[in-house]
Formats: structure tokens, C-alpha cells, sequence
């Protein structure tokens, strides 16, 4: 055995897996961040696609799915019917609720909270950092609660949060919190009254 395989062999962790699980050979799941990481449990019926990186310490819900090149970091939870898309970021420690679509490029920072029901866009990012390399502060990520939906390349600035059942529309970028049943459009947002046609939530299969 070479060195390298011996490193590529230490590095992963077996994973717990539910019943039929799909995971691609060429995807990582259990990748070991930590000497005295927990193994990742994923529930069943999984599938992870190829490029698509887990790490140790993420525990996942039944009918779970990813793209291809999803990274979950390590101490996230994440709930049941859940779809990651490609090229998404869950940088780690974050709750993440059931029936949720994380689109294409999605950038979920560590110290966020996701609630059940919650769409976000292509590209959307969340921040955690108010001041980036200038200054040293406590990272806090946003917070959507239920029944959320964010638009294709918002932005959502450190520490929001999204009330239950607004909607948050492309580009915007949201700089302060959002009542509950609110739509925020514009930059910096601007919060107005959610249009009928918006209103009921969301219910993501």
C-alpha cells in the first residue's frame, strides 16, 4: 500500500446508511475532518452524486439528494426530502430543516438556520461574516424560518432573518430582518406587503 492510499483510506469514515441508498464511487461520504469524528448517518434512500463531498459529524434525513460537487461540512443536520444542488455549499454547523430545495450554486455559511419548507434560488448566497478580514467578529449566518422562498442571486447579509412565509425576490440583497408574510425586493431591500399570488407558503415534495 502506498502512502497515498494509505492517507485516502484515513481520511474517510464509513458511513451509516439507511436502506436503499444510492452513492456514487465517485462521491465522499464520511470525509474524516477530525481524528475523533463521528462516522455520517444518512436515512434512507439516499443518493449522492459524483464530485459530491460529506463530511463526518452530518447526520441527514430520509430521501436525501444531491447534485454533483456538493460539499456538506461537518456538524450539520439536515432534515427529511431534501435536494442540494449541484455546486452547492453547506459549509458546516447549520440546522437545516425537512422538505427543502437548495438550487444550483447555493452558499450556505456555517452558523445558519434553515427552517421546513424553504426554497432558495440559483446562486443565492448567505454571509456570516459582517467584516470580512477587517476586523474579528462572531460569524452568525442567517436564519429562514418556515415556508420561506428565496430568489435566484439574492444575497442575505449576516444575522437576518426571513419571517415565516416571506419571499425574498432575485437579486435582492437583504440587509436587515424580514417581517413574517413579506416580500423583500431590491437593494438593499425594501419590505412590502406579500401579493396574494405569494401567499400560502410553500410545499416542496
Amino acid at each position: 500500500m502506498t502512502g497515498t492510499e494509505a492517507r485516502s483510506r484515513d481520511d474517510r469514515i464509513d458511513p451509516r446508511l439507511g436502506d436503499d441508498c444510492t452513492i456514487s464511487p465517485d462521491a465522499t461520504v464520511g470525509h474524516r475532518h477530525r481524528e475523533d469524528a463521528d462516522p455520517p448517518v444518512l436515512g434512507d434512500r439516499a443518493t449522492v452524486r459524483a464530485g459530491s463531498i460529506v463530511y463526518a459529524d452530518v447526520v441527514v434525513g430520509d430521501d436525501f439528494t444531491t447534485g454533483h460537487d456538493v460539499l456538506v461540512r461537518e456538524d450539520t443536520t439536515v432534515g427529511d426530502d431534501v435536494v442540494v444542488g449541484t455546486n452547492t455549499v453547506i459549509d458546516g454547523t447549520s440546522t437545516i430543516g425537512s422538505h427543502v430545495s437548495l438550487q444550483t450554486g447555493v452558499y450556505v455559511p456555517t452558523n445558519t438556520t434553515i427552517g421546513d419548507e424553504v426554497f432558495v434560488g440559483p446562486r443565492a448566497v448567505l454571509t456570516n461574516d459582517p467584516y470580512p478580514i477587517r476586523e474579528d467578529a462572531e460569524l452568525d449566518g442567517p436564519t429562514l424560518e418556515d415556508h420561506v422562498s428565496v430568489g435566484a442571486n439574492a444575497t442575505l447579509l449576516p444575522g437576518v432573518t426571513v419571517g415565516e412565509g416571506s419571499f425574498v425576490a432575485a437579486g435582492a440583497i437583504v440587509t436587515e430582518d424580514v417581517p413574517p408574510e413579506t416580500l423583500a425586493v431590491g437593494a438593499p431591500a425594501e419590505h412590502r406587503p406579500l401579493p396574494e399570488v405569494l401567499d400560502g407558503g410553500n410545499e416542496i415534495a
